[in-house]
Parts: C-alpha cells; sequence; structure tokens
C-alpha cells in the first residue's frame, strides 16, 4: 500500500463513530430493498399467475410503500453520517497542520512558499473530505451490499448467485487497471497546483514591482499559460476517470444482461418459479450498485492521494516535541536575564554558514549589540535564542536552567521579539499591540503606546486607539509600525528583547523617536540588538563582531574603535557612506 495511502487509512479512527453509523444505516437500507422486492415479487405472481385482485394484496402494498420512505431515511442519514465523519477528519487534519506549521517556526516557515500552504490549508484539506465521505463508505457497502443480497438469492436461485458472485470481481479489476493512469495524472495535478498557486501569490505581491519595470504583461501571459496547461492536463484526467465509469456501467450491465437472460430460459423452460426469478432479477441490479457506486467515487480517492502527497511532507517534517519531562521556565533575576552559551554549534542544512562553537555570556540588564557582514551568523544566532531552531551541538542556559528541558511556550513567555519587517494584522491598534498579551487592561495598552511614543500619532488617527489598519499594518507608514512593534515589546514587559535592528529604512524623525523607545525598553530587561546604524552600536554596553560563526571581537565602541580589526573595518566602511 502506497505510503498517501496507509496516512489516509491512518486518519479513519477519527471518523471511526460516524462511518460505523454510516455502514450501519446502509446495511438496514439492504435489508429494507431486499424486503421491498420480495413484497412486490409476491404481489406480482399473486395477481398475475393465482387470479388474486389488488385489492385482496393491500396489506403487502401498504407496507411496501411505508417501507420506501424508511428506506429513504436510511439512506439519507448514512450519507450525513459519512459528511460528519469527513468533517470531523477535515477539522481535526487542519488543526493538526496549523500546530505543525506553528512548530516549524519562522525558519521553517520561510523554506516554504506561501502560495503552496495556502492551496494546502484550503483546498488540500478541503480534497481529503470525499475520501473519508464517499470512497471509504463504498468500500464498506461493496462488501456488506453484495454479500446481505447473496443470501437473500442463494435461496432462490443458486446458478444467478453462482453467476453474480463469478462476475463481481470484474467490476473492481478494470476500475483499478484504469484508474492508475488517472491517479498518477491526478497526482501531477496537485503538484501544478501548488506551483502555479505559490507563482500567482508572488507575483500579485510583486505586482507594483512588474509595474515600475513594465513586465506585467509578460508575467499575465505567464500565468494564463499555466492555467491553460492545467486546464488541459484537468481534462486529460477526466477523460480518464469518464472511461473509467464507461467500464463499469459496460460490465455491469452485461453482467445485468447475463443473469436475465439465464433466468428468461429457465423461465420458458420450466425449471424455476416465476416469483423466484422475478425477485432475482429485482435484486441484481443492486448487487452492482456499490461496485458502481465505487467507480464512481474512485475519483475522490485519487483527489485524496494527489492532495496528501502534499500534506506528508509538512506533517513528517521533524519538530521539537514537548514532552512530559520539559518544564516551565522560572526567571531567576529581578531585572533582565543572565544567558549563556556552552560550546554551542548549529550548521544550516546544505550551506556554509551558522555558529561554530559558541561561548558566551550575558549579564542580566546587559545591553549587546551583534555586528558583522551578511552571513556571519547574526540571525542564527537570534533563532537559536528564540527557540526556533535547536543546536546541532552545546547547551543554550538561561538563568541557569537549559533550554533544551525548558518548554518552548514557558520559555518565549518572557521574550519579545521585534523584526526588521514587523507584520501588523487586520484589526484595531489595541489589538494589534495587545497581540500575545491579551489578559492587558486598556490603560496597559495605553501606558505601552506612550511609552514607545505611539500616542502621538494614534491619537491623531480617525478613532484613536480603536481604529482598523490593514493586513500588514496598511494605512500605517513604516516608523509607526515598527513603533507599534515596540509598544508589543513593552506591554509585554519581557525579561529578554531581541530586536532586528528596529530603526532600518526609516526617516530620521521616526528613527530618533524609536531609539528613545530602545533607550527606555533597555532600562528593564536584558536586549540584544543586531546593529547596523551607528548610533545604535554606540549606545551598547557590549558590541558582539561577529564573521563565519565565530565572535572575533568583542567590547564597547571606544575600545573597539581603536583596535584595528572587523570592527574597525567596518565602522571606517560605515563613515564613508554616511560621508
Amino acid at each position: 500500500m502506497k505510503t498517501e495511502e496507509r496516512w489516509l487509512r491512518q486518519h479513519r479512527k477519527l471518523a471511526r463513530p460516524w462511518l460505523g453509523v454510516s455502514a450501519l444505516l446502509g446495511w438496514a437500507a439492504t435489508l429494507v430493498l431486499a424486503l421491498q422486492a420480495w413484497l412486490l415479487a409476491t404481489v406480482i405472481t399473486a395477481v398475475s399467475f393465482q387470479h388474486s385482485s389488488l385489492s385482496e394484496q393491500w396489506r403487502s402494498l401498504a407496507v411496501m410503500l411505508a417501507l420506501l420512505p424508511l428506506r429513504a431515511l436510511c439512506a439519507w442519514s448514512a450519507e450525513q453520517a459519512a459528511h460528519h465523519g469527513a468533517i470531523r477528519v477535515k477539522t481535526q487534519l487542519r488543526d493538526r497542520l496549523f500546530v505543525r506549521l506553528r512548530d516549524l517556526g519562522p525558519t521553517g516557515l520561510a523554506q516554504q512558499k506561501q502560495g503552496s500552504l495556502l492551496a494546502l490549508l484550503s483546498d488540500g484539506i478541503e480534497a481529503l473530505g470525499g475520501y473519508y465521505a464517499h470512497y471509504l463508505p463504498a468500500t464498506m457497502q461493496l462488501v456488506a451490499t453484495p454479500v446481505t443480497l447473496l443470501l437473500f438469492i442463494t435461496p432462490q436461485d443458486w446458478l444467478s448467485a453462482l453467476i453474480l458472485f463469478a462476475t463481481a470481481p470484474l467490476v473492481p479489476f478494470f476500475m483499478i487497471l484504469i484508474g492508475k493512469g488517472a491517479e498518477q495524472r491526478n497526482q501531477h495535478q496537485w503538484r501544478q497546483l501548488t506551483r502555479m498557486g505559490a507563482h500567482f501569490l508572488d507575483m500579485i505581491r510583486g505586482l507594483s514591482t512588474l509595474k515600475l519595470f513594465n513586465a506585467s504583461q509578460r508575467e499575465a501571459g505567464s500565468v494564463a499559460r499555466a492555467a491553460d496547461e492545467y486546464r488541459r492536463r484537468t481534462l486529460s484526467v477526466l477523460r480518464i476517470a469518464f472511461l473509467s465509469s464507461f467500464t463499469l456501467e459496460f460490465f455491469a450491465t452485461v453482467s445485468i444482461a447475463v443473469v436475465a437472460v439465464v433466468i428468461g430460459f429457465r423461465l420458458y423452460w420450466g425449471e424455476m418459479a416465476f416469483m423466484q426469478g422475478f425477485f432475482v432479477l429485482l435484486l441484481a441490479p443492486e448487487f452492482y450498485l456499490p461496485l458502481r457506486n465505487l467507480g464512481a467515487r474512485y475519483h475522490d480517492r485519487m483527489e485524496a492521494l494527489g492532495a496528501a502527497e502534499q500534506l506528508l511532507p509538512f506533517f513528517q517534517q521533524p519538530t521539537r516535541q514537548a514532552t512530559s519531562s520539559d518544564k516551565a521556565f522560572q526567571p531567576q533575576q529581578s531585572q533582565g536575564m543572565r544567558i549563556e552559551f556552552r560550546n554551542l554549534s548549529f550548521q544550516w542544512p546544505g550551506q556554509a554558514s551558522g555558529i561554530k562553537d559558541l561561548n558566551l555570556v550575558l549579564e542580566p540588564g546587559e545591553r549587546i549589540a551583534i555586528v558583522g557582514p551578511s552571513g556571519a551568523g547574526k540571525s542564527t544566532l537570534m533563532n537559536l535564542v528564540l527557540g526556533f531552531i535547536e543546536a546541532d551541538q552545546g547547551e543554550l542556559i538561561a538563568d541557569g536552567q537549559p533550554l533544551s528541558r525548558v518548554a518552548a511556550a514557558s520559555w518565549r513567555k518572557h521574550l519579545a521579539w521585534v523584526p526588521q519587517s514587523p507584520h501588523l494584522f487586520h484589526g484595531s491598534v489595541t489589538d494589534n499591540i495587545a497581540l500575545g498579551a491579551t489578559e492587558a487592561s486598556r490603560q496597559q495598552i495605553l501606558e505601552a503606546a506612550r511609552t514607545a511614543h505611539c500616542l502621538e500619532f494614534i491619537e491623531a488617527l480617525p478613532q484613536g486607539m480603536d481604529t482598523l489598519v490593514g493586513e500588514g499594518g496598511q494605512g500605517l507608514s513604516g516608523g509607526q509600525r515598527q513603533r507599534i512593534a515596540l509598544a508589543r515589546a513593552f506591554l509585554r514587559r519581557a525579561r529578554l528583547v531581541l530586536l532586528d535592528e528596529p530603526s532600518a529604512n526609516l526617516d530620521l524623525a521616526s528613527e530618533r523617536l524609536i531609539q528613545q523607545s530602545v533607550d527606555e525598553l533597555a532600562h528593564q530587561c536584558t536586549l540584544i540588538v543586531i546593529a547596523h546604524r551607528l548610533h545604535t552600536i554606540r549606545s551598547a554596553d557590549r558590541i558582539l563582531v561577529m564573521d563565519d560563526g565565530k565572535i572575533v571581537q568583542q567590547g564597547t565602541h571606544e575600545t573597539l574603535a581603536q583596535e584595528p580589526g572587523p570592527y574597525a573595518r567596518l565602522l571606517g566602511a560605515h563613515l564613508r557612506g554616511a560621508a
């Protein structure tokens, strides 16, 4: 069995109660059908051959009519139960996928195309529904219905039962034979859909740049060509699916015809009674119905396999799982946090960049600036502290507690992280400041905004703190978004704050205000800043100069500026650029 098929069947237990109810109701509908067929055969035989009138058969007719809504109710309820099971599976899988994506963290998600992720979260999970709502119930009825009907048919006519039993395997055999080609093409379709979604999302995000370079028409043409190719391949899959359905219907019809011809000749020769023959003929089409339904639902299986092929890599990516031995982090300092790096090393897969045998101690309340060329290991160091990646060797210790034995969620409660481009979500200014600190009061949010020098521009907004901002902070300037992100850090009252050059790409006025906010923030925590600006470097208690994953220099700005080495060269390049 393929890996994707095994994965889909493993999650069948999530829908097991509902699927069991669906199978039971489907089997009940089969029993009702057999009883209806027997009553109809009895009435026709009595009226046609026993000279009975319809009025004399009113009891049988009344029961037969009463069974019609009962059978319909059983069939409808079975379908609804299967749908509830599928909804349960989709809901839990979507929740698990969100948890998995959260566990991967920013570093893991950065390696994925966002268009592909969106396609999987929406269409990918949704495509699994047909497998649990239609295909699995059809496979269960594939056994239950024919076996039940054979138990009714065999006592009446063993030869017809033998013919049905012998021809039944032909239908699934040809279904699988033809479906293999459609399955491979359908999986290719899913891969193409995710690639096309990723490309389209990237193009939408870069639309302003494309227009600037007069390349929008060219990219629109590439999207149109990709969409047309996807359409043609989809039609090729549908052609195979229709061929499969035709084949199933053909063999089922031929098999029923064989049974009818055999019964017809035996009735003509007087070898069987009319009632027996008619009863068997009524049940013969129903015998093949589950096989035909399975063929009609086979495309649901193919669709689910294609989606599972894309989903499996996300569920199989290794992430650090919380264990019962993980403890809650307990701060030991009244202000800030003591961080110790012991022989810490990390290597990015397939890359030369990383951290190499790092030994370092950050004291509580210390303000650290990290400088160095691109690829020196600054961002890797940040990701290790934030817990987004795990060290290959060595230990990271905070307030005497190894972080490898601390629950990640508990550790991050005491952190605040402000990246170069903080993300603001669609919602009010209040909601964006209170992100991650929903228990904060209105007064605490206002105080954090004041400390981060946000109140001046917030009060000028139409609804003040209740003003809605767009996704990504639309409607606010870069400096305003940065100050709201700093207000989040103030509100959290974190003991360790990590900043990735908060004043980058800002005008002088915004830069000055943000620097004032950072200076105030540094009084209440241990502060680590990835720095590029000279004034950020000057105000640090200690500067760490990184190169090739190692700390090659450390000290204050005054001492390092007097020493020959990487820092002096970086400082000289900065001064030449400013001139």
